[in-house]
């Protein structure tokens, strides 16, 4: 395994200052962000654009590449998660449309794995966003397939305010959904996993990589801490609003060591990517820094 980092959190900063930074604190491998370039308002933790996949040319990812390896990192994957199931027609062709050209840019990287979502309907319930998942996706899956990439949809169910409610904004959170995907696009879709959305949804850790971890072709890794008042206050019908709280790794309830002896057993060898959302370590790159290293050092002992 490779202990890593994704850059989104440093939205200003240049990619090749983060990765002089991730390489001097002994991380091995970075999900690079590649949101398109935009000036407009993104939702937190997105919107970052390390690479800009709609005008980088073959050459220039190749070079990219090589100045990583130089700092000895390799590239875990190119992280873009948007809604490719949006209701907004306008809004699904552009984001797809994005997409595929992040998937080209992958391939002229030799990046093997594009992380993103599947996509939702919030008004929609989870069957009625399967079918139209269905009519979207094969097009998708079939031009990454012809450059060679694999997409992995992270399993976050998109739903963390009310403009997301009730449905999220992803539906590939459950092991329900899992299996459709998988006997749908098993070998070209896997899932990039992130088991901090395994506690609040009460989904048992250990049994959900047994059953999916052949499947996990990437791994983010992310805490979360359960507001036992803010639950008491709103119920579990409020869907986590107002009481799952994204923490750095080993500041929230997920069981890391159930985690990695479930990943190890199933042969996952793959990099290990934090994802940083924790409030309490943002505001400035140094804060965000803080919070990387404290994950670090909860991780690395598992990490070999």
């Amino acid at each position: 395994m490779k202990l890593g980092v994704l850059t989104a959190p440093f939205a200003q900063t240049p990619l090749g200052e983060v990765a002089s930074w991730a390489s001097s604190a002994g991380f091995e491998a970075l999900e690079i962000a590649c949101w398109p370039k935009s000036s407009g308002a993104s939702r937190r933790y997105a919107g970052t654009s390390h690479i800009d996949a709609a005008s980088t040319s073959a050459a220039r990812a190749k070079e990219i590449v090589a100045s990583l390896a130089d700092k000895n990192l390799s590239v875990s994957g190119l992280g873009y998660y948007p809604n490719p199931l949006h209701p907004d027609a306008a809004h699904r062709e552009a984001v797809i449309g994005h997409l595929k050209k992040v998937i080209v840019l992958a391939a002229n990287m030799g990046v093997p794995v594009v992380n993103t979502f599947c996509g939702g309907d919030a008004s929609k319930t989870v069957d009625v966003n399967w079918q139209e998942a269905l009519k979207v996706w094969p097009e998708i899956i079939a031009h990454a397939r012809d450059h060679g990439v694999k997409l992995a949809f992270e399993n976050c169910p998109m739903i963390f305010s009310y403009d997301e409610w009730p449905g999220g904004h992803n539906i590939a959170y459950s092991p329900l959904v899992w299996r459709r995907i998988l006997e749908a696009w098993g070998g070209e879709v896997g899932m990039n996993f992130d088991p901090s959305h395994l506690v609040w949804q009460m989904i048992d850790q250990a049994r959900f990589i047994r059953e999916f971890g052949p499947y996990m072709l990437h791994v983010h890794a992310k805490d979360l801490m359960i507001d036992h008042d803010g639950l008491y206050e709103r119920g579990i019908l409020s869907a986590g609003i107002g009481w799952q709280v994204p923490r750095m790794p080993g500041l929230g309830d997920v069981d890391w060591k159930t985690i990695f002896s479930g990943l190890y057993r199933a042969g996952y060898d793959g990099p290990v990517i934090i994802e940083h959302e924790d409030r309490r370590f943002e505001g400035s790159d140094d804060q965000v820094k803080r919070g990387f290293l404290l994950a670090r050092d909860v991780l690395r002992p598992f990490v070999k």
